[in-house]
């Protein structure tokens, strides 16, 4: 079964990161999406309310959605998150099968040379680059695959803030990561 890993921070999950899976789903390139939640970003300094609490809200969003699955391969190894490590390692667990696609954001794709060993994970993984910040296809000075998906306007930034802020918020993520959050109170306070 190919799969695709999706990382990041998923400070919260948010529809556009499922609208994205499944888009890629759509794509035929496989048959399922992997979310891999970091511990710490390496590129991202954020307010967060715990690596367990983002897990439980992805988990708990994808819940009986077929060809989605969630890894804490990255939580329990702690420490800041590098994607070749997570591959290799996801690999060497038989989590998934060799050669996987690493699913990569246009805005990512910008700085994919100042990655941990972008060499290596050329040669480990298939890129996959999709639109989040452009919408025609940026040109990546690497080998990839461009999926063109719709742009949705959402971040994770935007719901912490529209939290923090008392705006409405509630059906910009998944119903399973709103209740984590209101049963929680997470993001709510206004320096989030």
């Amino acid at each position: 079964m190919r799969t695709a890993i999706f990382g990041g921070s998923f400070n919260p999950i948010h529809l556009g990161h499922l609208v994205m899976a499944d888009e890629i789903l759509g794509s035929g390139l496989c048959e399922k999406v992997l979310f891999v939640p970091a511990f710490l970003p390496p590129h991202k300094s954020i307010a967060d309310p715990g690596a367990d609490f983002r897990y439980s809200m992805i988990q708990e969003s994808i819940d009986g959605l077929d060809g989605l699955g969630v890894d804490d391969c990255e939580i329990q190894r702690r420490g800041i998150s590098y994607t070749i490590e997570t591959i290799r390692r996801l690999v060497e667990e038989k989590t998934i099968s060799p050669k996987p696609l690493l699913l990569i954001g246009d805005d990512l794709a910008e700085g994919f040379w100042k990655w941990r060993e972008p060499e290596a994970l050329l040669e480990a993984c298939e890129i996959v680059v999709f639109h989040r910040k452009y919408r025609e296809r940026w040109p990546a000075a690497f080998p990839h695959t461009y999926v063109d998906n719709p742009i949705l306007p959402i971040s994770s930034t935007m719901v912490r803030e529209r939290i923090a802020q008392g705006k409405p918020w509630r059906f910009l993520v998944p119903d399973g990561a709103r209740k984590i959050i209101e049963t929680n109170r997470l993001y709510m306070d206004k320096n989030a």
